[in-house]
């Protein structure tokens, strides 16, 4: 049996991970032990967000980052990857890290983020120089938001969306978008969703489902991949996925009417 997220010994490096997005990628996390977020999504695969904040700090020494990382060399890997125990964009040293890591490893950089701080000015220009960026949009409103995302107090669907088109405008990597669908989609949500997408014009739609099951409670492991048909030595919770025809008909419609290039993950497409 595996050793309680308790019991684990912390590292910023953890991986590689297989990525059906990104291949091979080694990850980073300027975060912590403690998971810090400014959202608390409903089926995030860290369980329950300890520290719910939007407040920017220097959660890990970019030293600490960089003396861990030295130890997987020669980083045989197609990405490395800022995600980690919650939110990467929220590292006020994250422009520091990405400088030094891209120094240090010649490796492509990718960060995943909730886009709650693309328009402080400061995270994007931290992040303006990444090879590729990767944002979550699953409300298409403040109240899908809210029930979904579960953001901290004062921030809505416009002002995220609003700093998430700021930034696009002025980001020269590649931009993608990343939606989780946990629903079959109305027809009005499938047509809001294909006019912001036309609006931002993302190099790539990425879709997925909540195929891993979430803990109940905070795990370090769950910054790693693993999937439904692994035992767990913790409580987790199993979500319902949509049909694997419902979902590539979302996806095929989506690609159809924007032109913009839609990977999807259903439930049988691991």
């Amino acid at each position: 049996m595996q050793t309680p997220t308790a019991n684990l010994t912390f590292s910023t490096v953890y991986g590689p991970v297989n990525s059906w997005r990104y291949g091979r990628s080694l990850g980073l996390d300027p975060i912590g032990r403690v998971s810090t977020c400014s959202f608390d999504c409903i089926y995030c695969q860290l369980g329950a967000i300890e520290n719910h904040t939007a407040k920017r700090d220097i959660y890990i020494p970019t030293e600490q980052i960089l003396m861990e990382l030295q130890h997987c060399a020669p980083w045989d890997v197609d990405m490395i990857t800022l995600s980690g125990s919650g939110e990467p964009t929220l590292a006020a040293n994250l422009e520091e890290i990405i400088e030094e890591v891209k120094k240090l490893t010649h490796r492509p950089i990718l960060v995943l983020t909730n886009g709650t701080m693309l328009g402080e000015s400061e995270v994007s220009r931290a992040l303006g120089q990444c090879d590729r960026i990767s944002v979550k949009l699953d409300g298409f409103a403040t109240d899908t938001l809210r029930r979904v995302n579960r953001p901290v107090t004062g921030y809505d669907f416009n002002k995220i969306w609003q700093g998430i088109l700021k930034f696009r405008q002025e980001y020269l990597g590649k931009f993608s978008i990343q939606t989780m669908v946990l629903t079959p989609w109305p027809k009005e949500s499938l047509e809001t969703y294909i006019e912001l997408m036309r609006s931002l014009s993302p190099d790539e739609i990425q879709l997925n489902a909540p195929t891993r099951p979430k803990p109940i409670k905070r795990q370090l492991d769950g910054r790693g991949n693993h999937s439904s048909s692994e035992r767990r030595p913790y409580e987790t919770k199993q979500l319902k996925c949509v049909s694997p025809e419902i979902f590539e008909q979302i996806a095929g419609e989506i690609r159809d009417r924007t032109e913009i290039p839609v990977k999807y993950k259903s439930e049988n497409k691991r």
